[in-house]
């Protein structure tokens, strides 16, 4: 009889030696999840594959012989480093989602749901021991009912939860009904992990007999990226996508040349005319970089702003018109979740600690006027928001792509017409091409009113988070209201034109992550909060800078700044709640993104340490941190905060 497993071979991450790239493993991806296998698999074999947590390191031995072929680029696409889900977490809420849909989905390729009576979850490492504050079990058993957390209506999640709970049954892909005891069906094992990841998961279906049917394990490793055994260590590029037939073959691997057969030779991949590349035509992205340095050099030349290079490599998967209008589909759930978050009616978020929201009394200060000179009669900012004036032709001659139909964009655009940018003098110490869809930015001086609403916007985005509202993964859940906190702000209160700055923005913010995820990691269970937060508000540095006009040099040192004064951070959630350090954690990153960018459109290009640097002593940094301050709650504010019966915000 032919029983379907998994046939588990986990690898250890591969050390960074300090004197070479940064580097990451990243082997061809597979397009299964499940294996078939003849011999069959008792229950208690299943469930050993476990190893006890330790700290040691691994030796340079050890490192030697788990080390695999090095990928040639960093590059992923934009929207899947940026992507719509549910709060509060990426790592613990998004990814076990995806992780239950993905398994349902495979059982129902292989004609096994009909047989299938219950289902075994068992939880390791950081997903454990901060699952149940991070929603863990409900994200999981909607996935199993084939909910996705792009599409999943958040306001039904708490009350879906309940019922499986007191009906004792769940609905595999909303349609096959099984047994679930929540207590029976579900273990926690946090002081152990599973190699590969310290988020791991592991699924066994079983039928009315008792006998195993299938098992797969699933690693959630950040930004909602899942991993399996069939990736190894990397990450899941076509995560979103179930059926791995259909994914553009580029992103099954992250090396040059590899995922088609008609890819060009070595060292022709950047010559191309990146016009040649577009709607996923197959090969690879024609701009491929590996470090900030090989970015740095790509965007020098081609004469291409970091944006636009980042954009022509979005092109060789989407059209121009999908490009922009997944841009606007971003910045549209940014916005919307600023706007809840500020106008939430409820005056505490869930858990034990009853923390007060605090966005919707800071806004209505803000607004009353209690800071002079921010509220005026044009709405949010008055007169401090800048205008280009009335009257002035564009004359640039450039083809301007459709409009992203963003309300900000309507509100700031009535009254001037199409006159982005019009007072600014083209042509004089810019980088980029001008012949393009993402223009460059010039060079631009202006003051920084209403830092306060900095603040706000990043609390507000942070709040909806720990209610599990709809956000944007940017790069994470727990570090999802950084980003669009500095972008909203710049929108309200430094744009001249949005549509062209909210694409710069978040265009030249991807590059950044996706070097951090490359290098290093990005999810807190493997390096601390420096994995989010300080992610975060280096991405966020260095959209501000390319919206402010500093050339490509200059924005990569305004994400060393960022991340350089975050290495370090600690990930303690008190109650394993994404709350308390976490939203005024993320207000704080805001304010320090914007000054980091400001350092380093003042520096004239004197620095001493790159990017490249920063982001290698962050790993190094993650390496030698202890498992109690990588998500899971078991030292810092985590042990030293009692939680009382009623407990007032922090």
């Amino acid at each position: 009889m032919y029983r379907p497993l998994l046939r588990v071979r986990a690898r250890r991450l591969p050390s960074l030696p300090t004197s070479t790239p940064l580097s990451r493993p990243r082997p061809l991806l597979t397009t299964r999840s499940i294996q078939l296998s003849r011999a069959p698999l008792l229950p208690s074999e299943a469930l050993s594959l476990s190893t006890p947590l330790s700290l040691n390191l691994p030796s340079p031995e050890e490192e030697e012989e788990d080390d695999v072929v090095r990928p040639e680029h960093a590059v992923i696409s934009t929207f899947d480093l940026f992507s719509i889900g549910v709060g509060p977490s990426s790592s613990h809420t998004v990814g076990p989602m995806r992780a239950g849909r993905i398994f349902v989905a495979d059982l129902e390729e292989l004609g096994l749901v009909d047989k299938i009576k219950t289902i075994k979850i068992t939880l390791y490492g950081s997903l454990a021991a901060t699952g149940k504050g991070h929603m863990t079990p409900q994200a999981i058993l909607l996935g199993f009912e084939g909910e996705d957390p792009e599409t999943i209506e958040t306001s039904t999640i708490p009350s879906r939860y309940t019922n499986i709970l007191e009906t004792k049954s769940l609905s595999l892909g909303g349609r096959h009904r099984i047994r679930y005891d929540q207590d029976r069906d579900m273990l926690w094992h946090w002081d152990k992990v599973l190699k590969t990841h310290p988020n791991g998961m592991r699924f066994s279906a079983f039928d009315e007999n008792g006998d195993l049917l299938a098992t797969n394990e699933y690693f959630s490793v950040g930004g909602g990226f899942v991993v399996n055994e069939q990736t190894k260590v990397d990450e899941n590029l076509y995560y979103k996508g179930l059926d791995k037939s259909r994914v553009d073959p580029s992103r099954l691997s992250q090396t040059h040349g590899l995922g088609h057969h008609d890819s060009e030779p070595p060292g022709m991949e950047e010559d191309r005319d990146p016009g040649e590349e577009t709607g996923g035509r197959g090969g690879q992205p024609p701009y491929l970089f590996h470090s900030g340095d090989s970015l740095l050099a790509l965007t020098k030349k081609h004469n291409l702003t970091i944006a636009q290079l980042v954009y022509d490599n979005e092109r060789h998967y989407l059209s121009d018109i999908e490009i922009r209008a997944n841009l606007a589909r971003l910045w549209q759930v940014m916005d919307e979740c600023i706007r809840t978050g500020v106008t939430a009616t409820e005056e505490t978020l869930p858990g034990r600690l009853q923390l007060r929201r605090r966005a919707p009394s800071l806004y209505r200060r803000l607004m009353r006027g209690l800071y002079p000179g921010v509220a005026g009669p044009g709405g949010i900012g008055g007169e401090l928001a800048l205008e280009p004036p009335a009257g002035v032709a564009q004359e640039d001659g450039r083809e301007r792509l459709p409009p992203m139909n963003l309300p900000i964009t309507a509100r700031k655009n009535a009254s001037t017409g199409d006159v982005a940018r019009s007072n600014t003098s083209f042509g004089r110490g810019i980088t980029g091409n001008f012949d393009h869809a993402i223009m460059p930015t010039p060079s631009r001086k202006t003051i920084f009113p209403a830092i306060d609403f900095l603040s706000t916007y990043a609390i507000a985005v942070n709040e909806v988070n720990a209610a599990g509202g709809r956000i944007v993964t940017s790069p994470t859940n727990g570090a999802s209201g950084l980003i669009p906190a500095v972008l909203k702000w710049v929108v309200e209160f430094i744009s001249e034109d949005p549509e062209q700055d909210i694409a710069t923005f978040l265009l030249t913010a991807s590059a950044i992550g996706m070097l951090f995820k490359r290098g290093a990691t990005i999810s807190a269970a493997e390096g601390g909060c420096q994995a989010e937060v300080g992610v975060a508000c280096s991405m966020a540095a260095a959209g501000f800078a390319a919206v402010m006009g500093a050339a490509p040099e200059i924005i990569l040192q305004a994400a060393e700044i960022g991340i350089e004064h975050n290495l370090g951070l600690t990930c303690d959630p008190i109650d394993g709640l994404v709350q308390v350090p976490c939203i005024e954690r993320n207000s704080l990153g805001a304010v320090k993104a914007v000054t980091a960018a400001q350092l380093a459109l003042a520096s004239d290009g004197v620095y001493s340490v790159t990017l490249d640097e920063a982001i290698a002593a962050m790993r190094l940094t993650a390496r030698d941190m202890s498992v109690k301050y990588k998500e899971t709650s078991l030292s810092g504010l985590a042990t030293t905060v009692r939680i009382p019966l009623s407990s007032p915000a922090c």
